[in-house]
């Protein structure tokens, strides 16, 4: 596989999107993050641009781009913006699951309103904090004439209790397979976020019933699950790499003006090395995320690795930005006076979504051990 990471068509785009996001979400950031209601002008104007249309096919409205790496670009700058809202929800998570486990009719029926913007979704998933393997999916269906009947608990559902559809992984016939839930179906308990522009909450599925043409049928196994839940897991990582990034370009800033004993305090050696350390592992999660970008692509066996290689990189990247990035602003960087406090919770949420960064050294760890 020899195809460069990326090259002037996605460099074009992301300035796009740059331009886009500077416009419609730096001026009301803030206000978003306590404003608990969706920013319609700004969802109405990403759909308008197709950012929502990424994953969805043309038939359907959208403007399937058939290369992940425009979908890295997009996400690592709404992480970099802190984009509020459902976008990475319903454009990363639920529009890839319904396109890869959906019939025709299915995709139809729940993208189509995607793409126009008049639809929100999300993906239920983890059943606790840092969860990430398939095989622990306790939540199942069961068949009743012509409804199914659900029973379980999805922890940590990004946007669950705003969303107006709700694609959910579940056992039923002795597999996984996904059942796309009406939001006003379940019962959601929003919980306190650590990053306000981020919704999350606990979705009860207990004695949920929905019609049967709600199971999405159009895989015969569960590979067309894994492939949406990696999906959506580079996706959250390449969000991470996007607020890590702002977070070291808001240090080097603050290190340049910032004066200490009469020099700016980027002249010492210990700001410095905390700098290089930063800069070394984004760039390092960011080859991550493009590797696995370029693997969905290519269709590669690599595709368990490399999503895990991408999130574990990213994750390991947050901690150190996290960390070292407010340390070297000192007490103002936890303020609301000042803007790194979003960047800094939104990297932190990161590691929350489809998988800790342990958890996915652990697969790594036994990938590297099977192949022996």
């Amino acid at each position: 596989m020899k195809r460069e990471i990326y090259d002037e068509d996605h460099e074009a785009f992301r300035s796009s999107v740059r331009e886009f996001l500077e416009r419609s979400v730096i001026p009301n950031v803030e206000q978003h993050a306590v404003d608990k209601a969706i920013p319609r002008e700004f969802w109405l104007e990403a759909g308008k641009q197709g950012f929502l249309g990424l994953e969805i096919p043309e038939e359907y409205g959208g403007m399937e781009a058939g290369d992940y790496r425009f979908n890295a670009v997009l996400l690592e700058e709404m992480g970099r913006h802190v984009a509020p809202g459902p976008f990475a929800a319903t454009a990363a998570q639920f529009a890839p699951t319904v396109r890869h486990a959906g019939t025709p009719d299915q995709q139809e029926r729940f993208l189509a309103p995607v793409a126009a913007a008049g639809a929100t979704g999300t993906l239920a998933v983890d059943e606790g904090a840092g969860t990430w393997d398939l095989d622990q999916i306790r939540a199942s269906a069961t068949r009743d004439g012509d409804s199914l009947v659900l029973s379980g608990i999805k922890c940590f559902v990004v946007d669950g209790a705003t969303a107006e559809e709700i694609a959910v992984v579940v056992r039923i016939d002795g597999g996984l397979r996904v059942v796309v839930v009406p939001g006003e179906a379940v019962v959601a308990r929003e919980l306190d976020p650590i990053d306000a522009t981020t919704r999350h909450a606990t979705i009860d599925l207990e004695d949920v019933r929905v019609d049967s043409d709600r199971l999405l049928v159009g895989s015969d196994s569960d590979d067309a699950v894994v492939r949406a839940v990696q999906e959506a897991t580079v996706g959250t990582a390449a969000s991470t790499l996007g607020a890590c990034q702002r977070i070291l370009e808001l240090n080097l800033d603050h290190a340049r003006e910032r004066r200490q004993f009469g020099v700016p305090i980027g002249s010492f050696q210990a700001v410095k090395h905390k700098m290089a350390d930063m800069y070394c592992l984004i760039e390092r999660a960011r080859v991550l995320v493009y590797f696995a970008a370029l693997v969905f692509d290519s269709d590669d066996d690599r595709r368990v690795i490399a999503t895990s290689m991408a999130k574990a990189g990213a994750g390991e990247c947050q901690q150190r930005c996290v960390r070292d990035g407010l340390q070297l602003f000192g007490g103002i960087g936890y303020t609301w006076e000042h803007e790194l406090h979003l960047f800094l919770r939104r990297a932190k949420i990161g590691e929350l979504h489809f998988g800790s960064s342990s958890s996915h050294r652990r697969r790594i760890t036994r990938c590297a051990m099977s192949a022996l």
